[in-house]
C-alpha cells in the first residue's frame, strides 16, 4: 500500500495545501507537529494525531515534535468561547516533562527530535518580533479567523491582545523550524488548520519559500456524534495515574460495534489484512466482542506496555466473569483489583447488606436489603438472595460481589 493510500484507508486525510498529495509518496520531507502543554497528559483524542504522525514516520518522513513552552504561557484560543486561564511557568515545565515522557513511550521504536519554542522566544526582543514577523502578517487575515469573529461579535466574550497574537507566535514557529531544521511541512489536527496556514503565508512572505500543511480529522464517537475520548468518568488520559491501565483498557473494550473498525484503523498499527481478519472473526459472533478486545489489547500495550496491558486484560476478565476469582491466586493481580473496585472486610458469615453499604454499592442497609430481595445481587457471578455470606462463598479468602449487570458496580469482599 502506498503511503497516501494508507493515509486514506486509515481515515487520516482532512485538508492539505499540497496540490498533489502523491508528492509525499516519492519525496521524504521533514515535518513538525506541535503539542500544547496545557495539561500533564495527553488524552485519547490526542492519540489519534500521534498515530497519524507515526504513519508519516513509518514511511520515511522525518519528525520534529514541538512542545509549546512559549505558546503554553498564552493558551491556544482556537475554538474557545472565552479566555483561557493562564497557568504558571512551573506548571508548564512540569507538563512539558510529562508529555515528553509519553512521546518517548509512543515513539520508542523511531528516531525523532523534540524542540521547545520557549528556547527561541525567551530572549527575543519585542520590537524585533513586531518588525520581522508582525510586519508581514495582514490584519485582515487575523481578523478574518472564525474564532476571532465569534469572540468579537455581539454577545461574545471578547479577546485579549495576548490570545489574538497567538497565531503570530505559531506562524513564527514554522518559520524558525523552516530556517533552522529544514521543516517544510506542518502536521496538525483539523482544529489547527487556520493557525498552521498562517505559518505557510509567513514563510512565503519572509523567505519566498513554499511550505505546506496537512491536517487530520478529529475523531468522532460513532455512537454519540461527539468528539471521541470521553467516558462516564470524564476524559480518558494516557497518564496511568489519571486513568489506570485497567480503566483505559475497559474504555476500549466497551466501545460500540458501530465504530470499532474505524478505531482499529486509527488507533493501532494493524495493517489492512489484519483489520479485515479481526472484523471477519468479530462478525461470526459479535457478542464475544473480539474486535473490541483486540483493539483494547493493542492500544493499552502501545500506551502502557505489554505487562500493564496483560494485567488490565486479566482484571477485566475477572470483573466480567470470563475468569473466576477462585482461579486467581496472584497477589499482584489482586492488588490491582483492589485499586479498581472497592474492597471491604467481612466475616465468613457476615451480613451482605453491611458489605454493600461499606463498599458504596448501596446508600443504606434498607436499600441494600431491597437489592437482595429484588435478586439484584450476585456473588462470584451467581445471583443470590440470601442475607449472609457463608464459608463456601469465599475462595482463597475472598469473593466478588456485584450489584446489577455493570461490572463497574462490583466490590471485593475479603475475610478479615
Amino acid at each position: 500500500m502506498k503511503f497516501t493510500d494508507e493515509l486514506a484507508w486509515r481515515g487520516f486525510i482532512n485538508q492539505t495545501t499540497y496540490k498533489d498529495l502523491n508528492f509525499l509518496n516519492d519525496n521524504k520531507v521533514t515535518f513538525y507537529f506541535g503539542v500544547d502543554p496545557s495539561a500533564d497528559s495527553m488524552q485519547v483524542g490526542n492519540l489519534a494525531a500521534v498515530m497519524m504522525t507515526k504513519c508519516f514516520i513509518k514511511h520515511g518522513h522525518k519528525p520534529v515534535i514541538l512542545i509549546g513552552g512559549a505558546t503554553g504561557l498564552i493558551g491556544d484560543p482556537d475554538g474557545k468561547a472565552q479566555e483561557r486561564d493562564l497557568i504558571t511557568k512551573e506548571e508548564i515545565d512540569s507538563n512539558k516533562a510529562a508529555l515528553v515522557g509519553q512521546y518517548k513511550q509512543l515513539y520508542q521504536d523511531y528516531d525523532f527530535q523534540i524542540v521547545d519554542n520557549y528556547d527561541w522566544f525567551k530572549d527575543m526582543n519585542y520590537l524585533d518580533f513586531l518588525r520581522d514577523t508582525g510586519k508581514h502578517v495582514p490584519m485582515r487575515q487575523m481578523l478574518g479567523r472564525e474564532f476571532v469573529q465569534s469572540r468579537l461579535q455581539e454577545g461574545g466574550a471578547g479577546i485579549s491582545y495576548a490570545e489574538f497574537s497567538y497565531v503570530l507566535i505559531q506562524a513564527y514557529d514554522f518559520l524558525h523550524l523552516y530556517k533552522n531544521y529544514g521543516v517544510t511541512l506542518q502536521l496538525c489536527g483539523a482544529d489547527q488548520w487556520g493557525n498552521s496556514i498562517a505559518g505557510v503565508d509567513l514563510i512565503r512572505r519572509v523567505a519566498g519559500a513554499e511550505t505546506n500543511v496537512y491536517s487530520t480529522p478529529l475523531v468522532i464517537d460513532e455512537t454519540t456524534g461527539r468528539k471521541f475520548g470521553k467516558s462516564e468518568a470524564g476524559a480518558i488520559w494516557l497518564d496511568p495515574n489519571k486513568t489506570s491501565p485497567t480503566q483505559f483498557y475497559q474504555f476500549w473494550i466497551n466501545l460500540s460495534d458501530e465504530g470499532v473498525e474505524n478505531y482499529l484503523k486509527v488507533f493501532t498499527e494493524f495493517d489492512q489484512a489484519e483489520v479485515q481478519a479481526i472484523m471477519d472473526t468479530h462478525a461470526q459472533n459479535p457478542g464475544a466482542r473480539h474486535a473490541q478486545r483486540e483493539l483494547a489489547r493493542a492500544v493499552t500495550e502501545l500506551v502502557h506496555g505489554h505487562e500493564a496491558a496483560k494485567t488490565a486484560e486479566q482484571v477485566t476478565d475477572i470483573l466480567t466473569g470470563k475468569v473466576k476469582l477462585q482461579d486467581i491466586d496472584e497477589p499482584s493481580l489482586i492488588d490491582v483489583l483492589r485499586k479498581e473496585i472497592p474492597s471491604v472486610k467481612s466475616s465468613e458469615n457476615g451480613e451482605i447488606a453491611e458489605a454493600l453499604v461499606d463498599s458504596g454499592l448501596s446508600p443504606s442497609k434498607t436499600e441494600a436489603r431491597k437489592l437482595i430481595s429484588g435478586n439484584a445481587i450476585s456473588i462470584n457471578g451467581d445471583k443470590s438472595a440470601k442475607e449472609n455470606f457463608d464459608s463456601e462463598d469465599f475462595k482463597n479468602g475472598r469473593l466478588l460481589m456485584r450489584r446489577g449487570k455493570a461490572y463497574k458496580d462490583s466490590c471485593l469482599v475479603e475475610i478479615g
